[in-house]
């Protein structure tokens, strides 16, 4: 009869005495008792000589020739399902070899057995029971059982065969050579340590007869391998579990991996956010940026809720320089976003435009006839010019007309300072004067000094001025009264900045003061500069001076030390911009440089095939991107953080030919620049580029 691949035996072949040969066994887990094993012996009778192995197919075939006249003794065992409790999955074939000394004695049991066998069959005939016709039953018989034996055998083989089969991962049938012998008496002897019987086990198992990758999908399959598997599994031990698993996977194919993958790793996912107290979940999300915020909002709706905290995003935005948030109206899901958000949203966008974005026909505010645009202040949406033909003019940014013009001095106006709807301006006629944007009206006329009104700077309610005359005075602009008058310098004020505490002042006599406006002493007078002061930054902290030395020098306000010297302009260093421990600074060598003003170093030089060709007039940093003016008639934007050239926001036509951009100021979405020529060339005008798109829509 046909036998279950899973609990038959393996035919093995007994080789000819004198002669050693390698043959397959099948090895059933644990030895088998003898009650469990059945033999059946037959004899074959060979015409051809010699051993062939020959190969197909990618599988290898083990044949057998033998000398004509010799007498090969097949011995199959079986051995019960029930003799192996403990393997993984019921049934563990394996290949061993063996010598020819216990091919012998199989080959004497064997015989033994036929032998009695004959004994039988003579006893019958003895007997008479039977006579010729029993005689030709048994025949039949035997031809019929070396038919099922030769059957079985091919079965074996073919068996045998698959599991001689190598991957691609180096997975190979394990057979025991003849030097190998020790070990496979080792497996055979039922003390032998399990230990060693697992090493041997490994990866017998990967094309074993009947054994099929587990189906896809959460269906049960109904076959009795299956369950016989499943009920076993749960007697195994944790270590025989683990054995199993490795001998599936890798008997499965990738499409099966791959679903087992998307199985199992759900079930080690956790979602730690929603199981965290909300504080202790907003506060894990500080350490997330403001894109990955925006990207776990999309993972749940609870994830949303606490990614849109409002407060989380103010702090996002204080980090990345956004001072207010953004008005927004509430959607009609009733769902309500940051208002601080959506700034940053906003943000984000308005600077994708400074960078990338068309750049639209600008608004052109024409004004001042040919005369020099000497000063310009933007705040809100009014831009005020201030112009050497001694007026003033306020513009709107929205619509680019020019709402009024401030007439009263008698002079050119060469400095002004905005705040809201107040505008203070200085001029040549020895006086500064408060107006009111929205009316057009003059507040107040301050009197004081006794030649040009150079320098201004306004802090709250208060304004610092610094003149020809070498004095500073500081000024009340509701009352329109001077509070002080400080001295000391002995040549022109060119520079002053105002902290509200203290006064900084530099000048034409090489000398930088700190000043006590309120008892009216300079508190330190500091010395090093070897030509005129152009420009000066004052952050409370820190004093930075740029001279026509082509030096930059960092001062302590405190001791009045010099903390560093910045070398590396060529000349005249005439506009200069601070924020936090970043400079940047413009010269008139048509270079503008990055410094840190702890370290002392540049960070970078913003030059190469793409700079300015002339000296630069003006200059304005955020907290990412770098603006520049030129006397090329160009204005640049650069990268604060790398020092490279992103493009020229403005290019004049006249350029390189006298048309200059004297002026630029900007804010978060506007860019304002004041141009025109000398020599006739280009047209005294106000160039207003818009960046926020979302405006030119409503």
């Amino acid at each position: 009869m046909k036998q279950d691949p899973l609990t038959r035996g393996v035919n093995t072949g007994t080789p000819l005495p004198g002669r050693r040969d390698s043959i397959g066994v099948s090895l059933l887990g644990s030895t088998p008792s003898s009650s469990s094993i059945s033999s059946i012996s037959s004899s074959i009778s060979s015409s051809s000589s010699g051993e062939e192995r020959r190969k197909g197919g990618g599988e290898e075939f083990i044949g057998r020739e033998e000398e004509e006249g010799e007498v090969v003794s097949i011995s199959i065992v079986t051995i019960a399902e029930e003799s192996c409790p403990s393997e993984p999955f019921g049934t563990v074939v394996g290949h061993v070899e063996v010598t020819a000394n216990e091919s012998a004695a199989r080959e004497r049991d064997g015989q033994s057995k036929t032998s009695h066998s004959t004994q039988t069959e003579e006893e019958g005939v003895r007997n008479g029971e039977e006579g010729e016709e029993g005689r030709k039953e048994d025949d039949e018989k035997e031809q019929g059982d070396e038919g099922e034996e030769a059957e079985e055998m091919g079965e074996d083989e073919s068996d045998r065969s698959a599991l001689l089969e190598e991957d691609e991962e180096g997975r190979k049938q394990v057979f025991v050579s003849d030097e190998n012998l020790e070990l496979t008496s080792d497996r055979l002897n039922p003390e032998t340590p399990s230990s060693l019987f697992d090493i041997k086990m490994k990866r017998k198992l990967d094309h074993g007869p009947d054994i099929r990758p587990f189906p896809s999908g959460k269906k049960h399959c109904k076959g009795s391998n299956y369950l016989s598997y499943c009920g076993k599994q749960k007697a195994w031990s944790g270590p025989e579990r683990l054995l199993a698993l490795d001998e599936l996977i890798d008997s499965c194919e990738s499409n099966q991996v791959k679903h087992m993958m998307q199985v199992i790793e759900p079930q080690f996912q956790r979602d730690f956010i929603s199981l965290l107290p909300k504080e202790l979940a907003l506060y894990v999300l500080t350490f997330l940026g403001p894109r990955d915020l925006m990207h776990a909002a999309q993972t749940c709706s609870y994830w949303r809720i606490l990614a849109e905290d409002n407060l989380l995003w103010r702090e996002k935005c204080r980090e990345e320089g956004i001072e207010e948030p953004l008005v927004v109206k509430r959607r009609k899901t009733g769902f309500l976003h940051s208002p601080w958000k959506s700034g940053y949203v906003q943000q984000h966008h308005i600077e994708s435009n400074w960078r990338t974005g068309d750049i639209t026909s600008p608004k052109v505010l024409k004004g001042h006839d040919d005369h020099v645009i000497t000063c310009l202040q933007f705040c809100g949406d009014l831009i005020v010019s201030g112009s050497d033909d001694n007026t003033l003019k306020v513009w709107s940014a929205l619509t680019g007309k020019c709402l009024r013009t401030l007439v009263g001095h008698t002079g050119g106006v060469w400095s002004s300072q905005m705040s809201g709807n107040i505008v203070i301006s200085g001029s040549t006629d020895r006086t500064l004067k408060v107006w009111d944007a929205e009316s057009g009206e003059c507040v107040h006329t301050l009197y004081g000094h006794t030649s040009t009104v150079r320098c201004i700077h306004l802090h709250d309610k208060q304004v610092v001025s610094g003149s020809r005359d070498a004095t500073l005075r500081l000024w009340d602009i509701d009352s329109g009264e001077c509070l002080h008058v400080l001295t000391g310098h002995v040549a022109a004020v060119r520079c002053v900045q105002y902290d509200g505490r203290r006064v900084v002042s530099g000048g034409y006599d090489f000398m930088v003061k700190v000043w006590d406006p309120e008892t009216e002493t300079c508190l330190h007078t500091l010395q090093g500069h070897t030509n005129r002061v152009y420009s000066l930054q004052f952050d409370g902290a820190y004093v930075v001076s740029g001279s026509l030395d082509t030096s930059i020098r960092v001062w302590d306000v405190v001791t009045g030390a010099c903390v560093h010297t910045l070398t590396g302009h060529q000349s005249l260093t005439s506009g200069m911009e601070l924020k936090n421990n970043i400079l940047v600074s413009g010269n008139a060598d048509s270079t503008v440089r990055v410094w840190d003003i702890l370290t002392g170093q540049c960070l970078h030089t913003l030059q190469g095939p793409h700079k300015h060709q002339s000296a630069v007039t003006c200059l304005q940093f955020s907290r990412s991107l770098v603006v520049s003016s030129s006397d090329d008639g160009t204005v640049k934007l650069w990268s604060l953080a790398t020092g490279e050239w992103i493009r020229d926001l403005v290019a004049l036509q006249s350029g390189g030919s006298g048309g200059v951009v004297w002026r630029i100021r900007a804010s978060n979405t506007r860019l304002v620049a004041a141009v025109g020529s000398r020599n006739g060339t280009e047209e005294t005008k106000l160039m207003v580029l818009d960046f926020d798109l979302t405006d030119n829509h409503k």
